[in-house]
């Protein structure tokens, strides 16, 4: 059976249902159910009272935990699904969940059409929608380059990186990845609580994402407009990124769309210093976020048509 092949399914069904409200309504989503895990496991092992290394040996438990309770479903329907065409299809259907190409869309364009009309107070409010900073703080640059970083960000961990170990392991590498994933944004923070309890799970998602970060950026490159310029941000200013990953289809991004991205941003009361991707450049006007969307489109198209080639093979 083509595992990419199902993972093209996969995409296909996103890109023309998303996950209808009304699904989610009846019985949720499988990530929602993953963190249902993870917080409970949370509750119960990560205690402020307790030492730094029991912290780290509970993180580490959790991780395990949560990777064993979503792989044995995964390998037990990947068993179960029929060789063939209506194998392929189940397959897509069940990795469809774990593939976010048209929320992706709709929240970036939640963002970028207030902010185009001028009303900055729905832009920020859309924008808190998907970033962590604090969208008070933010001017029109600042809205646009905060939903461009996160466009860019999570092309790479909620589109290319699932696709990515879904086509190499079927519906075992798919959920796999958005179980670690999952972890990361729930438990990897550098906070008081989760800094020792979340290490593993954050440092296990670098790892997975140290190859789809890189193919991220490189899509972004080759479907721009701009591809030499987006090359040359991406090999210069990557690795200033306080991520290891996240840095790459950042700073295709910027270079891409010819626009400074990440740079000094406020959580709360707490600024963070963080460097530019393509300092020098301007910041990103509203206009950006359609060009950014555009780019997104095109370079899912590539990402698709790659899966489909890997099908034939």
């Amino acid at each position: 059976m083509s595992f990419a092949a199902m993972m093209l399914v996969a995409c296909l069904i996103d890109a023309a249902l998303g996950w209808p409200d009304a699904l989610y309504r009846r019985i949720g989503h499988p990530v929602t159910w993953i963190g249902a895990l993870i917080t409970s496991l949370d509750r119960t092992w990560n205690r402020d009272d307790a030492p730094g290394t029991e912290r780290r040996r509970k993180g580490a438990l959790t991780v395990a935990v949560v990777l064993t309770a979503t792989l044995i479903p995964a390998f037990v329907l990947q068993a179960l699904i029929p060789d063939g065409a209506l194998g392929i299809f189940i397959g897509g259907l069940l990795a469809w969940p774990f593939v976010a190409l048209r929320s992706m869309h709709a929240h970036v364009r939640a963002v970028a059409e207030p902010l185009v009309r001028g009303d900055i107070e729905a832009a920020r409010g859309a924008v808190a929608m998907i970033v962590g900073r604090d969208p008070a703080q933010l001017d029109r640059g600042g809205i646009a380059r905060a939903a461009l970083e996160s466009l860019a960000e999570n092309t790479s961990d909620g589109i290319v990186a699932p696709l990515f170990w879904g086509a190499l392991a079927g519906l075992p590498g798919i959920v796999a990845y958005k179980a670690i994933n999952t972890m990361d944004s729930m438990i990897g923070h550098r906070t008081p609580r989760h800094e020792e309890f979340g290490r593993a799970a954050a440092r296990l998602d670098d790892l997975v994402n140290l190859v789809p970060a890189r193919l991220t950026g490189l899509l972004f490159a080759l479907t721009s407009s701009r591809p030499g310029s987006a090359i040359h941000v991406m090999r210069h200013d990557a690795r200033r990124h306080r991520s290891p990953n996240a840095g790459w289809p950042e700073a295709a991004m910027a270079g891409a769309l010819g626009v400074r991205l990440s740079g000094p941003r406020r959580y709360g009361s707490r600024v963070s210093d963080e460097p530019w991707l393509n300092e020098g450049a301007p910041d990103p006007e509203p206009g950006a976020l359609n060009r950014g969307l555009a780019l997104y489109v095109r370079a899912m198209l590539c990402l698709g048509a790659a899966l489909g080639l890997m099908a034939l093979i």
